[in-house]
């Protein structure tokens, strides 16, 4: 019965409107166990003061609580910088509040039609604290652009099945910048997700691709591409893309090359093991079959690029949808066991992605003058990563948007 009354409560703070505010003028949070996503060891036994959506405070040991603030006591807790999911395709806001219910505090959106991702950008910044902030691409370059982007460019329907030409795709990317998105998201070879594709297969050419980012440049904007085959990569990362998304084939020729040119990869390497696995976001024998030979090789991969010093972030690559059996705590796990240090895990969900998406001066860290964007979890992720799938408290813009531990109580 207690487990029932405490999904309900949940249940209500997922579908409610807006994130529930902090009472008073702000939030004490005390007694926690700090991994603030840029020290090496974490402060234990802290507290942070949030007032206006912002840390002003945090320091080691007990403090004195100001009239006009709520007190959070975490009783020993583990308070973390909200996560930063770097590919998502969300496409409504029931998606995007259970995505803030697993932690994801910023969500970078690597494609959707209509734009809703920009839409749901705007309704975050407008006060809605019941959904992650957004980083909006838009619908993804590539050379058949979804047809539904005709209703927001109809002079551009005649490009939209057979997208070819620098000046082409310079049109569509100018299109995509004047809808306000913050990054443009370019196929450099087909996906792995459809069984009638080629994950190897490249796309656009170097001229092409070079003018898409040119023309992204221009816009003050830069390029992420879904890219697992070897030579769409290679060429997409001399192009100057800021991201590689995958990145399953890529050679250590290029992979040193990103390391020199200060690309980051976020391999989404737990969605890979969804192909594999019966339900989930993927449920057909061929991608069965090639998630089976993906898997050994995107692992590989990313251990050549922390070998190399390419910067790695975490991504889910998933829509949180009510199939969705993949989280940002199943990324972290994933590049744990491949030899990466819990506590740099960790930071690629939240402050090296921040950093490599440039937002490292709003979020991304539990510092002084940033947003106070934080979860909770019950014990030490360095050595229980499993408990972030198991988010107790979610602070968003220093409003408290679910808080379990309250539910807890009221429910005894």
């Amino acid at each position: 019965m207690l487990r029932i009354r405490v999904a309900v409560l949940l249940l209500l703070v997922l579908l409610a409107p807006a994130g529930v505010p902090a009472q008073g003028s702000g939030t004490l949070i005390v007694n926690a166990n700090v991994i603030d996503g840029v020290s090496a060891e974490p402060i234990r036994g802290a507290h942070v003061l949030i007032r206006n959506g912002r840390i002003e405070k945090i320091a080691p040991g007990k403090a004195e609580a100001p009239a006009d603030v709520t007190v959070i006591d975490l009783q020993g807790r583990w308070l973390l910088p909200g996560m930063i999911d770097g590919h998502v395709h969300i496409t409504d806001q029931r998606a995007a509040r259970l995505a803030l219910a697993s932690g994801v505090t910023t969500a970078r959106s690597m494609g959707v039609s209509h734009f809703v991702d920009v839409g749901l950008r705007e309704l975050h910044r407008a006060g809605d604290n019941s959904i992650p902030d957004f980083i909006a691409a838009g619908y993804h370059v590539r050379p058949n652009v979804a047809a539904e982007f005709a209703l927001q460019r109809p002079d551009l329907r005649e490009l939209l099945s057979n997208l070819r030409g620098e000046e082409n795709v310079r049109r569509v990317v100018r299109a995509m910048v004047e809808r306000k998105v913050d990054v443009i998201k370019i196929l450099a070879t087909e996906r792995a997700g459809l069984p009638d594709t080629d994950p190897r297969k490249r796309t656009f050419s170097e001229a092409e691709m070079v003018a898409i980012v040119d023309e992204a440049r221009k816009g003050g904007i830069t390029v992420a591409a879904h890219a697992h085959g070897e030579e769409g990569g290679a060429a997409a990362v001399r192009a100057g893309v800021k991201t590689i998304e995958h990145g399953t084939y890529l050679s250590n020729a290029t992979l040193k090359l990103m390391a020199e040119r200060g690309t980051c990869l976020d391999p989404t390497i737990a969605t890979v093991a969804d192909l594999i696995e019966p339900g989930g976001d993927y449920d057909n024998a061929l991608l069965s079959i090639r998630g089976t030979t993906m898997l050994p090789r995107i692992r590989e991969t990313t251990q050549h690029a922390l070998k190399f010093g390419v910067m790695v972030v975490a991504g889910t690559d998933t829509g949180y949808g009510p199939n969705s059996a993949r989280r940002m705590g199943h990324e972290v796990m994933e590049l744990v066991a491949l030899g990466m240090p819990p506590m740099d895990a960790i930071k690629a969900a939240t402050s090296t992605a921040a950093a490599c998406y440039g937002i490292e001066k709003r979020t991304g860290a539990i510092k002084t003058g940033l947003e106070a964007d934080l979860i909770v979890i019950e014990r030490d992720p360095r050595s229980h990563p499993t408990d972030l799938l198991d988010i107790l408290v979610v602070i968003n813009d220093g409003h408290v948007a679910i808080n379990r531990l309250q539910m807890e109580a009221a429910s005894r």
